[in-house]
Formats: structure tokens, sequence, C-alpha cells
């Protein structure tokens, strides 16, 4: 598209991301003198809530070998929306330098923001269940949790992206006599304040500029030469004093140097 083909799996990362955040989550079941008898990890999988409604619904009698069990988390991305109020300057620019050339230079126009959408399903079959599992939840949301994700590996971007708490709501699907199976879903919404960036592209570096001044009128032609370049002492100080400096071929993008100016007659 556009001519120019790239892809840094962004979005994916920020499924990942959010799907973590609620992996290892834990119920413990009491005796009726408080003592723990039972202690469950409650699995989570990416996916529609209907999903796990229909596979819910299809052994409502706990009939087959092989059902859904509860409790279960399911969550889904459920839309994108473009977040104009975190909008900066479009020309500027994140600036790398190559890990496998200290003479190349990484360049990446900042990125877009996007406020992306997440589901949380909860499905439980007592009230017990679903409050547990609230409460590990709801306490780090006030109502936001930021995640530190490094988004663009070859550009060493790591942004903090907050995941904010929007609502919470419940549902009794509860219907039938009493040998029919009951489901209690907890549905919480969030949105995640994320980034989209565009393609990356590599340039060299320029290690001296050369300007031509004219100091004489009428201007013929240009008298004086200026020369600036960066300068670095062998012992890896930053100078002004190009004399003192090693050569620009030896001075790294990286390098902590300082910038040498000489102007010569010409």
């Amino acid at each position: 598209m556009f001519g120019n083909s790239f892809y840094h799996g962004t979005l994916r990362k920020y499924v990942i991301v959010f799907g973590n955040m609620f992996n290892g989550i834990y119920l413990q079941r009491l005796n009726q003198s408080e003592t723990v008898i039972q202690t469950l990890k409650v699995p989570i999988a990416y996916g529609p809530k209907e999903k796990f409604l229909v596979r819910l619904a299809q052994d409502p009698n706990l009939d087959q070998d092989v059902a859904l069990s509860l409790p279960r988390i399911g969550f889904e991305m459920m839309g994108i929306s473009y977040a104009a109020n975190r909008k900066l300057a479009s020309t500027q620019q994140n600036v790398s330098v190559s890990s496998t050339d200290t003479g190349v230079l990484s360049t990446q126009y900042i990125p877009v923001p996007y406020d992306i959408q997440f589901r949380l399903s909860i499905f439980v079959k007592n009230a017990d269940d679903g409050t547990q599992i609230l409460e590990q939840i709801l306490p780090y949301f006030q109502p936001e949790w930021t995640n530190n994700i490094k988004l663009i590996p070859g550009m060493d971007l790591t942004y903090d992206v907050p995941c904010i708490l929007t609502d919470v709501s419940v549902q009794d699907a509860y219907e039938g006599d009493f040998s029919t199976r009951r489901t209690l879903m907890w549905d919480l919404n969030f949105t995640m304040k994320g980034y989209v960036f565009g393609p990356t592209s590599t340039s060299g570096i320029i290690k001296r500029a050369l300007i031509d001044a004219h100091t004489d009128l009428p201007r013929s032609s240009p008298s004086e030469r200026i020369t600036v370049e960066p300068g670095l002492t062998s012992t890896g100080l930053p100078t002004s004093n190009s004399a003192l400096s090693v050569p620009v071929q030896e001075i790294s993008a990286d390098d902590d140097y300082g910038f040498a100016t000489n102007i010569t007659d010409i």
C-alpha cells in the first residue's frame, strides 16, 4: 500500500500485553471453617464473548464428556479509534543508530495515536467466584494501569501505554430449572492508549559540513570556508579543537562528541 510494505506487529503486541495483565488469576475454594480446600488458576483465552456463550449452550445439562469449564476469562479487541487529542507534530522524527553499523541512522516519523478498545469477559457459575476475580483486577485500575512496552525493537523505542478501565457490568444468564447450568458474566471494558508506527528508513551520517562565505562586497567569489565536524579526543572526551580530535571516520554517531569549527581563507 502506498508503495511501501512494512509490518511492525504493534497491534498484535497490544493484544498480547492486554491478555498478560490478567494471566495469573487464582480462585480459592473454602469450606465452612474458612479453610482453603482448593486453588484454581482461571484460564484465559482470546475470543469473542458470543463464542464462549455458544459453547456453554451446547451442553446446558453437562451431559457431554467435554464441556467448557467455569470459571473462565475471555477477551477481545472491540475497535480502534483515532485519538486526535494526543497527536504531535507530524514532522517530528525518531532517530536511532544502527546496532550493526554505527555510521547508519534509522529514522521514523513519530507514531499516530489510536485508542484501542478491549472487552474482558469473566464467566463464572457462582457469585463468589466472580467477586474473587474482580477483586484481583479492580484495585490496579484507578482508573488506569500503565504498561511499559518495547514497540519497535529496531528503533529501540519504548512507550508507556496506559490501559483505562471505563466500565463494569454484570449479567446473569440463568434460565430454566435447577438442573440447568448457570452462568454469571462480568464484562469489563478498557481503552488502551496506543500508537501505530509508519515505515522506517536508513541513511548515512553527515560528518562534515562545508560553508563558503562571502566577506567582501561586491560578491564575486567566496573568500572564507567554514568547516564544522565532530570532535572527539583519543580518550573519548568531546572537544571543539579539531587538532586534538581523532579522524572523523573513527567517530560513531552514538559517541559523546563535540563540534569543531575551522575557518580558512580560500
